[in-house]
């Protein structure tokens, strides 16, 4: 497997994006939704599954795209390629607050274990695929359930990572215990198990979830601080809710109480 060998640079520091800059022929893979901008010259095509193994026929195409249902994303992915002369860029965008992370598959055996929502793109020849637990308790309690993303190959794949990234890297025998939801990825020496985090006052009063993820080295693992559904949480819970907690029902002037005392919640 030869993926395309591309050159990028990331801008911005809270809500970054990645400009890839392409050879003539040279292509990248994304995830519906992350194009940002790209130079004229540069041609979009949606295509089955990742694109890395289109010599396989129509069959292998709808198997590699079929298994990318399991883990909630589309059938479909988009390859830019430059079709111009000289090079060219194209850009995308991560998807909320956080950090944009490059992972070159040669540093790390030609694979990395994500989370389902991670992935931006990668370079044309990457394969993205599914990557199953075969542990139940991981499975059932582990946040991501039993079917995490994989990328394999020899090329540049692109992760994001929610509010700061840390990246830690395990010697043999250690290990990192983490919030399950705060898992971006990690390398496939990685020994990812759920543990109970035990204790009654921990259980009823700890507010932190009954579980946590054990990591045990050797190999590299990222963690974000901000999950999605942490923020996502913490936005629903801030939400107004009708009829409850109003302080301009039964109020003269209503919500435009609201907005003259401040509250500007709509």
């Amino acid at each position: 497997m030869n993926a395309h060998e591309i050159d990028y640079r990331i801008f911005g520091e809270e809500m970054q994006y990645v400009e890839i800059e392409l050879d003539p022929q040279e292509g990248v893979v994304a995830e519906s939704g992350s194009f940002m901008m790209m130079d004229n010259g540069v041609q979009m095509n949606t295509i089955f599954g990742d694109g890395s193994n289109q010599e396989k026929g129509l069959l292998g195409k709808i198997f590699s795209a079929g298994k990318r249902i399991l883990t909630g994303e589309s059938l479909f992915m988009t390859v830019f390629t430059n079709i111009g002369q000289g090079k060219k860029q194209v850009s995308f965008a991560s998807p909320y607050p956080g950090k944009i992370i490059p992972i070159d598959l040669t540093e790390f055996g030609g694979k990395f274990i994500c989370q389902k929502d991670a992935f931006l793109c990668a370079a044309k020849g990457v394969s993205i695929g599914i990557e199953f637990s075969k542990r139940l308790g991981r499975g059932l309690f582990g946040g991501e359930g039993f079917i995490m993303q994989k990328m394999e190959g020899d090329g540049i794949g692109f992760v994001h990572a929610g509010g700061t990234m840390a990246k830690k890297v395990l010697q043999p025998g250690e290990i990192l215990k983490v919030d399950t939801g705060c898992i971006v990825g990690f390398t496939q020496g990685v020994d990812y198990d759920i543990e109970f985090v035990g204790g009654i006052k921990n259980t009823v009063f700890g507010g932190e979830g009954l579980f946590f993820a054990t990591l045990r080295g050797p190999g590299t693992v990222y963690i974000q601080s901000l999950p999605f559904s942490r923020l996502a949480g913490r936005v629903l819970a801030m939400a107004p809710q009708t009829g409850k907690g109003d302080r301009g029902e039964g109020s003269i002037l209503g919500g435009l109480g609201d907005i003259l005392d401040g509250d500007n919640r709509f």
